[in-house]
């Protein structure tokens, strides 16, 4: 293994300097609050499409006491969109509990972030490092990318001790020394940045980057070769039929869904497994006015949903499916919505 341990750290840093990325709204900051909500809304989800849901939690909740006192309904309503909505629902308790338990400051210890809700190990040491200056490792997907090609770390990462493996492993390479903790910020921000600008997953740009000479998958030519993982989740498929119930005066009918299950916690159209339990729920003289519209694919991280939308103009019958409310058009538009939902009722 060719890696100088002792180096490597110093050149992360001086790279990240001078190269990296800087201008990012939660960058430049020690508020952990703001770095926190990044590390969240950054899971699974790109920098370009954060943006725009960083600034508006901001303006909405500036800091985590506005963010515990709000209701579920509003934080869901503004991260409508923005997917996997269980990171919001952590998000909501975390902040409550930050706010309860700590008084509403940020532990500063990786260890007990973790405690938190929706905080893991890796998010947890992110905000410790980036906020706090403390020596901890982290391995999002970009840095275990990183670390395994340089480390030529071919354990299969499947496999729960070959993880356990991996974080030893990238705790080797932090910074030492008596400017540990100054340097911690920029090192850990310098391996995210090598993994979203250099240490690509398919096209590595090994030519430019900084840790060259520390990277034993680029010496042997084989960077794709890495992370190793022999076991991945198979994709299932769903299909829904969506009862879109809708008044004369605009307002549409929406129950929340239960937890867990699929968009667990958002307000959606009432959903059956298929038309004949959906046309069964009506009353015969609204059934008669169903007109099912186009079929629209919805892609989720591991399931393909084949969404089949079913609309009933109810003009001002009175009718109640029971768990669900109306919901103007003024009142869905800040609702927590599943993006499908939300874009049916925008093209209406």
């Amino acid at each position: 293994m060719r890696s100088n341990k002792a180096g490597f750290a110093t050149r992360v840093v001086a790279w990240q300097q001078t190269h990296g990325r800087n201008d990012l709204p939660w960058q430049n900051t020690q508020d952990p609050y703001r770095v926190w909500l990044s590390e969240i809304m950054l899971q699974q989800t790109q920098v370009v499409t954060v943006r725009g849901y960083f600034d508006r939690f901001l303006t909405r909740f500036p800091d985590v006491q506005a963010l515990a006192a709000a209701s579920l309904d509003d934080v869901l309503g503004l991260w409508s969109g923005l997917g996997y909505y269980s990171r919001a629902r952590n998000l909501h308790r975390c902040a409550q509990t930050v706010v309860e338990q700590h008084g509403g400051a940020f532990p500063r210890d990786a260890a007990v972030l973790e405690t938190l809700p929706g905080i893991g190990r890796s998010t947890a040491a992110a905000i410790a490092s980036l906020c706090f200056g403390q020596r901890v490792a982290i391995l999002d997907a970009n840095v275990k990318r990183v670390v395994t090609r340089v480390l030529g770390f071919d354990a299969d990462l499947a496999q729960a001790a070959s993880v356990r493996a991996l974080w030893d492993a990238a705790t080797g390479l932090l910074p030492t020394g008596s400017g540990v903790t100054l340097a911690m910020p920029r090192y850990t921000q310098g391996m995210m940045d090598l993994g979203a600008t250099m240490c690509l997953p398919s096209k590595p740009n090994c030519p430019a980057c900084p840790v060259r000479g520390d990277c034993n998958a680029a010496a042997a030519g084989d960077p794709q070769r890495y992370p190793v993982r022999t076991r991945t989740l198979k994709r299932s498929s769903q299909g829904l039929w969506l009862l879109w119930l809708r008044r004369d005066d605009g307002a549409v009918w929406l129950s929340k869904r239960p937890t867990p299950g699929v968009w667990a916690g958002l307000r959606c159209f009432p959903l059956f497994d298929d038309e004949e339990a959906l046309r069964a729920a009506l009353p015969p003289r609204l059934a008669m006015r169903l007109v099912m519209l186009p079929a629209v694919t919805h892609v989720l991280t591991h399931k393909d949903l084949f969404l089949h939308p079913a609309l009933v103009n109810t003009g001002d019958d009175a009718i109640d499916l029971g768990a669900g409310e109306w919901f103007t058009p003024a009142q869905w538009a800040h609702a927590g919505l599943p993006a499908p939902v939300r874009r049916l009722l925008e093209s209406a």
